[in-house]
């Protein structure tokens, strides 16, 4: 693929002996709403932090734009973890300021008004906020930078089914359109309906990378459907929680 924003090369990433990687050739292009699927322990989070530079590849190769992960890549990659990184004693001004220093593509105006649309104001201390509010604050963090990529680890993981709704339209409606958004989740059902692409991960292996439609064409079915066949033999489904 030409002009591909992702791109693995025989990417294998192992902790001591264990493997979270097996092998993963992928290719990515712009402007592409991509869900990356599987159950816990898939993968899921070792290959975003690899492509976020917060991990290095056992072997193989990966890039973004082109570019082998480093400086100039992390300044166009927007991450959400699956986790809270910011300390309660903050205010919510705190977190824009933060962004703001660090980020040339961040925009304070549009963070300030999706913040707004959450009932949250820049004065508000973190602390007495709700988890879920708090999950949305740190997303719409993430939406307000006019990033190449934007990687969301389990975005809708812990939340109620209205927060879920918020966060796919805040995704849909603030991303920049020549970037491309890679969601990492397990909730199929719930985030089918955005997606362009769909990655099938299991067990550090691509099972299958296909668009939505080409996989509705083939298969004649959803895309959650298929998830379930292809990995019926797993446990019940759970988010990464920090895991591979």
């Amino acid at each position: 693929m030409n002009g591909a924003l992702i791109s693995c090369r025989e990417l294998y990433k192992t902790y001591g002996m264990q493997p979270a990687l097996r092998g993963v050739n992928l290719e990515v292009g712009p402007g592409r709403i991509v869900g990356l699927l599987g159950p816990n322990g898939s993968g899921k989070t070792t290959l975003i932090k690899l492509l976020c530079g917060l991990l290095q590849p056992t072997t193989g190769s990966l890039a973004v734009a082109g570019r082998s992960i480093g400086p100039d890549t992390k300044a166009e990659v927007s991450y959400l973890p699956d986790r809270m990184y910011f300390a309660d004693w903050m205010r919510v001004r705190d977190l824009f300021d933060l962004f703001h220093d660090f980020y040339t593509d961040f925009n304070y105006e549009k963070v300030v008004a999706m913040c707004r649309s959450l009932g949250v104001e820049p004065q508000d201390r973190l602390k007495p906020m709700s988890k879920g509010t708090k999950e949305k604050v740190q997303l719409v963090l993430a939406m307000a930078r006019a990033a190449r990529l934007y990687l969301l680890d389990e975005p809708i993981a812990g939340v109620d089914p209205a927060a879920r709704d918020f966060i796919l339209r805040t995704i849909l409606t603030n991303y920049n359109e020549e970037g491309t958004v890679l969601i990492s989740t397990h909730l199929i059902s719930d985030v089918e309906k955005v997606l362009d692409e769909a990655i099938f991960l299991k067990e550090g292996k691509i099972m299958l990378h296909a668009t939505v439609d080409e996989i509705r064409e083939k298969e004649g079915r959803s895309i959650d459907a298929l998830f379930r066949e292809i990995f019926r033999a797993d446990p019940l489904f759970g988010g990464e929680g920090g895991g591979l």
